[in-house]
């Protein structure tokens, strides 16, 4: 669906109004032939910084008819697409149209290869997080490719336990901490029982992290240091 093509007649303002300052998120989908706008919820842990949409809304605005665009709003900043929204954005494969509600003006962005650069990444939780980043580093630089996972939130303290359940799936395995080499991946447990925190090992005593509400960086990891006591386990790709 061309940007041209899309009616902006389909959209309704109630819903950003009514959850102001919250951000909104909705989506566009054909029933009948006719361009229907199905707002969703944002589930997001902080709803006026970004928005995460209920996975169950999505699959039932699908079940109605093909989706062909994702609307949401920026109440506090203006229509252009955060980094956040652009990644998002690509992972749709869908355009994106992004309203100010304050100011009643349009942004556009639609998938275009966009790719972030490694470090400076702005947080957002699910979008452009820690694992985000392993997932970016291990597919360019090792051509290794891991599966998105839908992921909450503070999810591990609700009982889930993302990276030790699934890092056997992706082909990794523990390996001792003395042996650690460029491109092996690091667990952590920060404010945590479970690890819920990943880092790139790349050489020379340094990582590569998206720690939570901070930008990406390159870290050194020292034996004796706080991400040293952090980890809880060092994993390394069978291929290698």
């Amino acid at each position: 669906m061309e940007r041209r093509q899309w009616s902006y007649g389909v959209f309704s303002y109630r819903q950003v109004w009514q959850e102001d300052p919250r951000e909104t998120v909705g989506l566009v989908h054909i029933v009948k032939g006719r361009e229907r706008y199905f707002p969703c919820e944002n589930i997001a842990e902080e709803p006026e910084l970004h928005f995460c949409l209920d996975p169950n809304d999505y699959l039932k605005c699908e079940n109605q008819g093909e989706i062909v665009a994702v609307i949401h709003s920026h109440p506090a900043t203006n229509q252009s697409p955060s980094e956040a929204d652009k990644v998002a954005c690509e992972r749709s494969d869908l355009p994106w149209f992004i309203v100010n509600p304050k100011t009643e003006k349009w942004g556009y962005y639609e998938p275009s290869g966009f790719k972030l650069p490694y470090v400076g990444r702005q947080w957002a939780h699910g979008i452009v997080d820690c694992y985000t980043l392993c997932k970016d580093w291990y597919e360019k630089e090792l051509g290794i490719k891991f599966k998105e996972y839908n992921r909450q939130d503070d999810w591990w303290h609700k009982g889930e336990n993302l990276y030790a359940d699934n890092f056997e799936t992706e082909g990794m395995r523990e390996i001792q901490l003395e042996n650690i080499q460029y491109g092996d991946m690091i667990l952590m447990n920060i404010d945590s029982l479970v690890p819920n925190h990943a880092a790139i090992y790349i050489g020379e005593n340094l990582i590569l992290h998206h720690v939570h509400n901070r930008l990406s960086s390159r870290d050194v990891y020292k034996w004796g240091g706080y991400y040293h006591k952090m980890t809880a386990k060092v994993l390394r790709h069978e291929s290698r």
